[in-house]
């Protein structure tokens, strides 16, 4: 079994509430992109660690339903996922609570019910799925184009 590692770097000045930060992936991947506190709990330009995690969901989930389809005889022509994290703010601070996976597929010889038992099984086999299971509640909703 091949082990692997991926880093990424953030460099943050300031405090929580009037600092910021830029986080940067390792390969190059992406750009650096900005963070704070305020992109967190609001409305502004920059991104969050939970919006890095629903990008890094939302990958992880189309990699592993692309994998399944295809293991079971149907690869997918097309895949579109979403995923949105979502928490609150209260008294015991920033809580992340959920995950919610949508997807949309367009899958050649498959119905909608088997597609739903099969984007089930994908969500039960995503590696991002089984880190946050416990801890997040990870909701899917499924959707078969025809």
């Amino acid at each position: 079994m091949a082990e692997f590692e991926r880093r990424a770097d953030v460099v943050w000045e300031g405090s929580l509430a009037d600092g910021s930060g830029r986080v940067s992936a390792a390969s190059g991947a992406f750009q650096e992109l900005p963070v704070s506190w305020s992109a967190r709990v609001e409305e502004v330009d920059g991104t969050s660690p939970e919006e890095l995690v629903a990008a890094a969901h939302a990958a992880c989930y189309a990699m592993a339903l692309s994998h399944t389809l295809t293991q079971g005889g149907n690869p997918p022509e097309r895949l579109a996922v979403t995923a949105v994290v979502s928490g609150e703010l209260g008294d015991a601070g920033l809580v992340v609570k959920t995950s919610e996976l949508s997807v949309s597929a367009f899958v050649p010889g498959l119905d909608q019910a088997e597609f739903d038992r099969r984007a089930h099984d994908a969500e039960r086999n995503c590696p991002i799925s089984n880190a946050l299971r416990g801890a997040v509640e990870i909701r899917l909703n499924a959707t078969l184009e025809s």
